[in-house]
């Protein structure tokens, strides 16, 4: 008895640390998925809506106080309904993502054979999409192409991009050094602003990044040039060295902290 009571007691000392660190772990998740779902906008009407509130309770204003008690139903359902495409993409996020789980890390040679094949790509006026997978699992894109679980190497992705194979026209996923699946489809992206010259290739891989916290790989089929997207940002024609230096950091392939070189190539 003496025992579980020392127990006790030493829980009702750690509990109120636990208690926040679960709590910041849970705002830390939450924020990072509206940044990434540019749900941030929902977060401001609700916040403000809440400071009118406060302020009409503490002011004791009643009729707006009985106004907003009797509005209160149907602004939940009008928010629902406004921000159906920004709500859709929280819950996918929370639904694909697996935050405990230690995922198998790709390898730096990797790398080396998607730029390499990039480049032969590039130089051939080819396009090319290739999707990095990170927490987000992605079962259901990889459902819309053809499972492969093949090695990853160069010549296997200018094979399939290379020519008018039926796997051509879609993305490719790789995660831990493999080839899960080709011919994959990608969410189009909802941005207005994106350059009118961009193809499908551009808007897909955008899509993809405002939807998941994968990174894009995308290759021209126009130009050659060789761009990245990723938190609903697209990084045009980057060279394959800055390449490499953004995939080490967001793949957490890197073993120093590398600093951000994409202001002059960034397109929002």
């Amino acid at each position: 008895m003496e025992f579980l009571k020392r127990i006790g007691e030493l829980y009702s000392l750690v509990q109120p640390v636990l208690d926040i660190l679960v709590l910041s772990f849970l705002l830390y998740m939450a924020y990072q998925i509206l940044v990434k779902t540019q749900a941030v906008q929902l977060l401001k009407g609700a916040i403000s809506l809440l400071i009118i509130y406060a302020i009409a309770f503490l002011l004791r204003l009643n009729t707006l106080l009985w106004l907003l008690n009797i509005l209160a139903p149907g602004l939940l359902i009008g928010v629902a309904i406004v921000f159906q495409p920004e709500l859709r993409k929280i819950f996918m996020k929370i639904g694909q993502s697996d935050w405990l789980k230690i995922g198998k890390r790709s390898k730096h040679s990797h790398l080396d054979s998607v730029l390499t094949a990039a480049e032969i790509l590039s130089n051939r006026r080819r396009g090319m999409l290739v999707v990095f997978v990170r927490r987000n699992t992605l079962r259901d894109i990889a459902e819309t192409g053809t499972r492969l679980n093949a090695d990853l190497s160069s010549s296997l992705l200018v094979t399939i991009f290379g020519h008018d194979t039926p796997l051509h026209d879609g993305a490719v996923l790789i995660q831990g050094g493999h080839i899960t699946a080709a011919g994959c489809f990608l969410p189009l992206s909802e941005q207005q602003d994106i350059r009118k010259t961009f193809g499908t290739r551009h808007r897909a891989a955008l899509g993809m990044s405002e939807e998941t916290d994968a990174v894009v790989l995308i290759v021209s089929e126009e130009t050659g040039a060789i761009s990245l997207a990723y938190d609903s940002k697209l990084y045009y024609d980057l060279t394959s060295a800055e390449i490499i230096h953004q995939l080490e950091k967001l793949l957490d392939l890197g073993s120093e902290p590398a600093d951000a070189e994409e202001d002059s190539h960034e397109h929002q």
